[in-house]
């Protein structure tokens, strides 16, 4: 199974990125699971908790608002203006 590369940037800096196998995020649509293979999409953000199951299956979570989600070719890019590690 491939690798997820994800990066979670806040409006001035960068709050987490790496290897993932899983990402759960919260969208104005509802909440959404990405995994590798994902479709591309572009989501917008609601406000709320991002979790990332890294390789070794820890979970790094960060809140998130005002944003948007990017999937494309396993790539995964969450911007937002207010991010930070809980």
């Amino acid at each position: 199974m491939a690798d997820l590369k994800v990066s979670v940037v806040s409006a001035d800096h960068e709050v987490w990125s790496g290897l993932a196998k899983q990402i759960v995020a919260r969208t104005t649509e509802g909440e959404i699971g990405i995994l590798p293979g994902h479709e591309p999409l572009l989501a917008i953000l609601a406000a709320g908790e991002v979790r990332v199951t890294t390789l070794e299956g820890a979970v790094v979570k960060a809140n998130a608002e005002d944003g948007f989600l990017s999937v494309e070719h396993d790539t995964v890019t969450i911007v937002a203006r207010n991010a930070a590690l809980v």
